[in-house]
This record gives structure tokens, C-alpha cells and sequence, in this order.
């Protein structure tokens, strides 16, 4: 056992260093006129390795109960037997968080727990991480840097990009009006609330701020204390066409703000089913996932498994480890795994990719400028410095975070147009309509293809 404890927490150590050292990290912004990027703005996704202890929080554990059980007397039970302190309930499932007495050997209390009668399943709480109007609209930084947009043929600083989303064709159809996208992440600039302000390119985007919630603090305020959440938001519904900064892609979607992961960037599977229930309880029919983590989880399978049998799409993150191993929760089969893109169509090198990636959507790359614009081609959002959460600028990021809002964002443009498909249904008009990249049809590196908002919106089931 000791060995076996000693082997994760090795491979966990390598997780973390390849996390760290991942290119889903933003370059700061402040350009001429308002846009600028800066390799020293210290912004992005960050570690929080000093409370986490092989991957998960230390002496925690998710226990799991039988669906006829009575939990309290169960829970009751084991916490005198085995010495736990519950945590607090799951949300909207039959388990619970238990805090074990400092000293305890918890491979052995795993296997003890899980022979109980009552109990379905034991295992630790891991730790995630977020992986960073027809015609074109006046956005003044729409052009030329959100080539990620474009339609293709359409050109960025004189270049031609025909590796863009193709959002402007698809908004003389839709817009995303009526679909609610909720936001699992760090949180969203989204009100004015004590120390925090509302991001001003987001002023006319729409909020649900009454079903807002924040799990790492338990109360309603989902407020956005790292960026990452803001970014994510902002490519997905950021005010558009009002003469100001950037655009969204769903700009008339509404933002239903979640916050999971908390100042550093990290945050419990607990925290993250929770919010994806929250999400599925409270009316949204997408749910973006821009974070994720190395294991398996059953407390977090059956949040997504969840959500899909609710009729939500769930669009996740891949990975930014450049390696053949998408991470969890994109690698469940109820979910759509996004990798990315850079201008040229390539493939980053830093997503992940495997049998479970389905599509592939810009995610950009801060080495190169293939546009020749004096900007390295990353994903360009509104969202703050986090030593200052009223401090907002624009900046571009990079990661697979920055590639899953597209397809989350192009989701919600679907279901505008076609309210009564089901998740099933949007899927496959993403599925069949993205542009085919690499081999012929599906393979490893790009799923299905780039997203393509135009033809998805267009698209229509077979009789």
C-alpha cells in the first residue's frame, strides 16, 4: 500500500509540474487603443498544490450511498465506527463529504467503507483545475484580432483565417436568445457586489445573478476572484455590437454564473458536481466546462450523467498536458471534449487528444503571430487582473479553456434556433457539420473537426 501511495503521489507531482508549466496562461492586456498583451502579467491558471495532498484534499472522502439507504442513520453509523465528521451533504445526490481523523491510513478505510451494506461507493475528493446582428459588428477589437470568429475567407490584418468558428454567417440566424449557458468555473464579473465590480464589457450581456451560486464559499454571490471565469464567459456572451472592446458568440444567451473553483484556479469534484446539479436544477441547457482533472470519479460521472439525462449539452475541456490523455469530466462519453486550434488550422501543441476528443475549436497560441498583427494569436477577452478584481483590461489566453466556450457558445446558437432539440440532437449538429481537419473523418488529433457555427445552425436531422 505504501508503495502504491508513494507511486500516486509521484504521478501526481508530475501532473502538477506539466499543469504548471501548461501554455493555457494568459498575455496581459492593454493594447494600443486598449489592446496589449505582456509575458510578464501573472494572470492565469495557478497551482494551489499547499492544500492538496496526492491529488486530493487531505482526509477527505466522498462517501456514496445506496439509493434505499437512510443516509443519516448510515452516516451516523460510520462516523462513530470510523471516527469521520461530515463535511456537508452532496447537492442533489446520495453522498457525503466526511473529514477523516489526521493519521488514518485511508487506503484501508476506503476498502473497510466500501463493504458496507449501505454504502455504494468511497472514493477521495479530488481536485480540478481550470485549464485558462448580421454582419461584422463594431466591436473595435473584433477586427482584426478575434480571427477566431471569422468566416472563413474572411481576413485578419490582410491575412486570410479559414480556420475561424464562421460566427458571423451563423449570427443572421441566431444569437443565442432564450438559451441559459452556465459558467462552472472561478466565477464571472458579473455584478457589482462589495470589492467586486461587473466587467464593463459585459454591462448588456444577460445575467441570471438570482440563481447564481458560489460552492467554495457557499453563498449567492458567484463572483470571479482569478479571471479565468470572466475570459470563459466573454467568448460565449460578451456584450456585442455595443461599440466597445470585444465580441461574444451567443451575445443574446444568458449567463447563468457558477462559481466551483476558487482564487487560485483550483477546486474539489464535490464543488464541481454540485455546480454542474446547481446548473441542470436551475434551467441551463449548456454547461461550459473549462477545467479538469486526472481521475476518475463517480460522485462527478453521475453530475454529468445527470445533466445529459436532463436534456443539458456538456462541453469540457480536454487538457492542455499535449499528450494522448484527455482528463476528466471531458473524457465521459455524455460530454463533448474540445481540443484546439491556432489561425493556421494546426493543432496546439499543448491539447490533449485521444479516442474520446469529438471537436476541436480555436484555443490560440502565444508563440507565434501567423497574422502578423504585433499580437501573439491567443483568445481575446475582456477580464481583470487578479490582484485586483476591479481592474479589467483585455487579454489574450490560451488553452483548451479558451476553445470550449466556442462550441459551448455555438451550442446555445442551436438551441435558439431549434428549442425543442435534445442534447442528442445538438451534439450531432455539431458532430456533423464541423469542418474536417487532418485525416478523413474522425481521428485523435481533431475529433470530428473544427466547430462550425454556420453550419450548425443550419443543420437539421435526417427524416
Amino acid at each position: 500500500m505504501k508503495k502504491r501511495i508513494l507511486l500516486l503521489a509521484t504521478v501526481v507531482c508530475i501532473v502538477a509540474l506539466l499543469l504548471a508549466l501548461s501554455p493555457n496562461w494568459p498575455w496581459g492586456a492593454g493594447l494600443p487603443k486598449a489592446v496589449a498583451y505582456a509575458d510578464s502579467a501573472f494572470l492565469g491558471i495557478k497551482l494551489a498544490i499547499r492544500d492538496v495532498q496526492d491529488g486530493f484534499l487531505p482526509g477527505q472522502l466522498i462517501v456514496g450511498y445506496k439509493a434505499e439507504t437512510d443516509m443519516h442513520k448510515a452516516s451516523d453509523r460510520l462516523a462513530k465506527a470510523f471516527g469521520l465528521s461530515r463535511v456537508r451533504w452532496g447537492y442533489g445526490a446520495p453522498y457525503e463529504v466526511v473529514q477523516v481523523s489526521e493519521g488514518r491510513d485511508l487506503g484501508l478505510l476506503i476498502a473497510q467503507l466500501a463493504r458496507d451494506k449501505d454504502v455504494e461507493y468511497v472514493e477521495p475528493n479530488y481536485i480540478a483545475y481550470a485549464l485558462d446582428v448580421s454582419g461584422v459588428p463594431n466591436d473595435p477589437f473584433f477586427t482584426p484580432y478575434q480571427w477566431n470568429f471569422y468566416d472563413w475567407g474572411m481576413q485578419s490584418n490582410g491575412y486570410v483565417s479559414n480556420y475561424g468558428v464562421q460566427a458571423v454567417s451563423a449570427w443572421t440566424i441566431s444569437t443565442g436568445t432564450g438559451v441559459k449557458v452556465a459558467v462552472v468555473d472561478t466565477g464571472v464579473a458579473y455584478e457589482d457586489y462589495g470589492p467586486y465590480k461587473q466587467a464593463p464589457d459585459l454591462a448588456n450581456t444577460y445575467f441570471d445573478a438570482e440563481g447564481a451560486y458560489d460552492f467554495v464559499n457557499g453563498d449567492a454571490h458567484a463572483n470571479d476572484d482569478e479571471g479565468h471565469g470572466t475570459h470563459v464567459a466573454g467568448t460565449i456572451a460578451q456584450s456585442t455590437n455595443n461599440a466597445t472592446g470585444v465580441a461574444g458568440i451567443a451575445y443574446e444567451a444568458t449567463i447563468l454564473p457558477v462559481k466551483v473553483l476558487d482564487a487560485n484556479g483550483s477546486g474539489t469534484y464535490d464543488n464541481i458536481a454540485s455546480g454542474v446539479r446547481w446548473a441542470v436544477d436551475h434551467g441551463a441547457r449548456v454547461i461550459n466546462l473549462s477545467l479538469g482533472g486526472s481521475f476518475d470519479s463517480q460522485t462527478l460521472h453521475d453530475a454529468i450523467v445527470y445533466a445529459r439525462n436532463s436534456g443539458v449539452v456538456v462541453v469540457c475541456a480536454a487538457g492542455n498536458s499535449g499528450n494522448p490523455k484527455i482528463i476528466y469530466p471531458a473524457k465521459y462519453p455524455e460530454c463533448i471534449s474540445v481540443g484546439a486550434t491556432r489561425f493556421d488550422g494546426a493543432r496546439t501543441k499543448y491539447s490533449s487528444y485521444g479516442p474520446q476528443l469529438k471537436l476541436v475549436a480555436p484555443g490560440g497560441d502565444l508563440k507565434v503571430d501567423q497574422n502578423k498583427d504585433g499580437y501573439k494569436d491567443g483568445i481575446l477577452q475582456q477580464t481583470f487582473d487578479p490582484k485586483d478584481p476591479s481592474k479589467f483590461g483585455y487579454y489574450f489566453y490560451q488553452g483548451t479553456s479558451m476553445a470550449t466556450p466556442h462550441v459551448s457558445a455555438i451550442a446555445a446558437l442551436v438551441f435558439s434556433v431549434h428549442p425543442e432539440f435534445t442534447a442528442t440532437q445538438v451534439e450531432q449538429a455539431l458532430l456533423r457539420t464541423a469542418k474536417d481537419l487532418g485525416a478523413t473523418g474522425w481521428d485523435k488529433y481533431f475529433g470530428y473537426g473544427l466547430v462550425n457555427a454556420w453550419g450548425a445552425v443550419n443543420w437539421t436531422p435526417s427524416p
